[in-house]
C-alpha cells in the first residue's frame, strides 16, 4: 500500500481516535524508508518553489516562520508523549530517545526563531 494511501487511511482513523502501531522493526523500517523516499521525491518541487520565491531575506521569512510553528507544535506534542511514557514507566531507552527528540526539537525551534529574526535584521543591515 502506498504511503499516501496509508497516510490518508491513518488520518481518517485518527479522526476517530485510532492510530496504527507497528509491532516489529521490519514493518517500522519499511514505513520509515517509504516516508524518507516520499519526502525526498517531493523535495525537488519544494526546493524549486523555495528558490524561485525566496528572492530576498524578507521573502524567506514566512516559510521559515511556518516551519518553526509546525516544529514547535510537534515538539510540544512530543513533550506530552514523553510525559505519558514517564508516567507509565515505559522502557528507559524509549524515554531517553523521546528526551533526545524533545531536546533537539526545542533546539531546532530556537534556531528557526533566530533565522526568522535574521530575516528581519537583514534588510535593515543592507540599508545601513
Amino acid at each position: 500500500m502506498s504511503l499516501a494511501r496509508r497516510t490518508l487511511m491513518e488520518a481518517a482513523a485518527a479522526r476517530f481516535g485510532q492510530r496504527r502501531a507497528y509491532g516489529d522493526t521490519t514493518a517500522v523500517d519499511a514505513l520509515l524508508t517509504e516516508q524518507t523516499e516520499t519526502a525526498y521525491a517531493e523535495a525537488t518541487g519544494h526546493a524549486a518553489l523555495a528558490t524561485a520565491e525566496n528572492s530576498d531575506a524578507l521573502a524567506v521569512q514566512p516559510g521559515v516562520l511556518a516551519v518553526r510553528g509546525r516544529v514547535l507544535a510537534d515538539v510540544l506534542y512530543l513533550e506530552g508523549v514523553l510525559a505519558g511514557a514517564r508516567t507509565r514507566r515505559l522502557a528507559p531507552e524509549l524515554i531517553a530517545r523521546l528526551e533526545d527528540a524533545v531536546g533537539l526539537g526545542h533546539d531546532l525551534a530556537v534556531l528557526l526563531a533566530d533565522t526568522v529574526r535574521a530575516t528581519a535584521a537583514a534588510p535593515a543591515a543592507s540599508t545601513s
